[in-house]
């Protein structure tokens, strides 16, 4: 097929294979298989050994197409975190994601270099790519099932998914200096390692705790602008970090994880703006990787690769969650289940690239290893977790609207409309209503200024004067009460930045401690 395609050629591909992609991640449901598989199989019937013939081999393009899709779909998934359930598990998921990282790369380097007969730079570059895990694709699978796990074990493994990939990142790198460069001394890796981790966390926090500011004070004047200026943040915060030589994956991360626990403008349409954005990138990462595989290229490694896949389920994954949640309580059975989901995803994939963009000796196996590794791992894995969490009974049946629950609890509690006036003496004149820290399930319906009625958002500013109709129970109601009739230092109303004179065109009572758009 010829390579000087016209812009509307291309332009209807892409939407050809995305329509495509979404008809089949409907699909995986019905099928019980992670989408994912789907959108590699896509990608590699579209390549040039599949039936849509298109020419693929360029692994610099899949990197970066990679590397971006990456970030955006960390910064997603801290951002949906939600840190009340992840409290009891933090210390645990941190383990899994560093120590059971480190260890599933260990015993996959052995296995390879003693049994296969790789290198030992060679296998521990190899085991690093594959050491982290993907549950997305799995709580897809359960929830199209409609099966829930017990106790803390999502929490434990949504936490695990989003941070492990960092470490994976780090180690790969190391090793594949390592591997071009055997002279290199281990304390210049070290060193590497710890500079890394420490600006990725650090540059994650700073740029979250800028970005809750600049969100809440900037008062945009259209919507639509909060998710550009967002999609900046994630953008920035990779390539700035990155720039100065730390973990630009783990500062996405720690950026929207951040940010999720404090409130800001647009907190939950922000939130599914980016789930939309993580599942456009998953889709365009596993088409470009689906594309740049040669599936002729797997046959002759398929027996190595099957053996890989099976030492990483069944002896490396298990002991690697074993001796990491040692200090830690939780019962034969749940340890048995987060053994079982350690669902290899894109990250192995992408990785697969550094080294063979980096020119390391037989990258190109080595890749072709990882992606039937990633295959293999999806497909048995990824297929049977409902059926293995009903036989370790670790499964509860999935509650109805459970994700309009997760957005509102409004229901949990009796609730009334009060008015509150706001004093002129109230320290709560002049600052946004997303700013004051109420209670998470107290609602401003109204603002009542003078003749005017104006419908709020979390940008509002209040003024003295104001009364403000609060949908809450009695405790929220006199919690409110007392942080509106606060006479501590007030901040200046400013004409020039009070937009709430007007009314907004939201026709939903938003919430002033939860996200700013919940309703009732």
């Amino acid at each position: 097929m010829s390579l000087a395609w016209t812009p509307e050629q291309i332009l209807l591909g892409a939407a050809a294979l995305l329509i495509i992609s979404v008809i089949a991640s409907k699909a995986s449901g019905q099928l019980g298989v992670p989408a994912l598989v789907l959108f590699l199989g896509i990608g590699m019937l579209a390549g040039s050994e599949g039936v849509g013939g298109i020419y693929f081999d360029n692994a610099q393009i899949a990197q970066a197409i990679g590397v971006v899709a990456l970030a955006f779909i960390l910064f997603s998934g801290g951002l949906d975190t939600n840190w009340q359930s992840i409290q009891a598990v933090l210390w645990a998921g941190l383990a899994l994601s560093t120590v059971g990282v480190v260890l599933t790369a260990m015993i996959v380097a052995l296995f390879v270099t003693f049994v296969l007969g790789l290198s030992l730079i060679e296998g521990l570059l190899l085991g690093a790519i594959v050491s982290s895990t993907d549950a997305a694709a799995v709580f897809a699978v359960l929830r199209s099932r409609g099966v829930q796990l017990k106790g803390t074990l999502e929490p434990l493994l949504e936490l695990e998914s989003g941070s492990n990939d960092p470490m994976a990142v780090l180690l790969t790198l190391g090793f594949t200096r390592l591997l071009i460069a055997p002279d290199t001394p281990l304390t210049e890796l070290g060193l590497l390692f710890v500079k890394q981790a420490a600006f990725g966390l650090v540059g994650g926090y700073v740029f979250a705790r800028l970005s809750v500011i600049i969100i809440n004070r900037i008062r945009l004047s259209y919507d639509g602008l909060y998710s550009v200026l967002t999609i900046a943040i994630v953008l920035l915060s990779y390539a700035a970090t990155a720039a100065v030589g730390g973990s630009g994956f783990l500062a996405t991360y720690i950026t929207g994880l951040v940010m999720s626990r404090y409130d800001f403008v647009h907190k939950r349409s922000l939130r599914h703006f980016h789930d939309g954005i993580a599942w456009l990138m998953q889709i365009a990462m596993f088409l470009t990787l689906g594309l740049l595989v040669f599936p002729s290229q797997l046959v002759p490694i398929a027996g190595a690769a099957l053996l890989i896949a099976a030492v990483l389920t069944l002896v490396a994954r298990p002991i690697a969650v074993f001796i990491s949640l040692l200090p830690f309580r939780m019962g034969l059975r749940a340890k048995l289940l987060v053994s079982w989901v350690g669902l290899r995803g894109a990250t192995p994939i992408v990785l697969a690239t550094f080294p063979l963009l980096a020119g390391a000796p037989n990258a190109n196996a080595l890749f072709n290893l990882v992606f039937f590794v990633v295959i293999s791992s999806v497909l048995v894995q990824g297929t049977t977790v409902p059926l293995v969490s009903r036989l370790l009974k670790v499964n509860v049946p999935a509650p109805s609207g459970r994700d309009n629950q997760r957005e509102t609890r409004i229901s949990d509690f009796t609730a009334q409309l009060n008015e509150v006036h706001v004093g002129s003496d109230s320290s709560a004149a002049g600052r946004p209503i997303v700013a004051l820290a109420l209670p998470p399930n107290a609602l401003v319906v109204l603002i009542r200024r003078g003749d005017e009625q104006i419908i709020p958002c979390g940008s509002s500013v209040i003024e003295a004067g104001d009364r403000l109709l609060v949908l809450a129970n009695d405790r929220d109601l006199a919690e409110t009460r007392r942080i509106i009739d606060d006479t501590g230092p007030a901040k200046p109303t400013s004409p020039a930045t009070n937009h709430s004179s007007t009314p907004t065109k939201q026709a939903a009572p938003l919430s002033a401690g939860a996200p700013p758009e919940q309703s009732t």
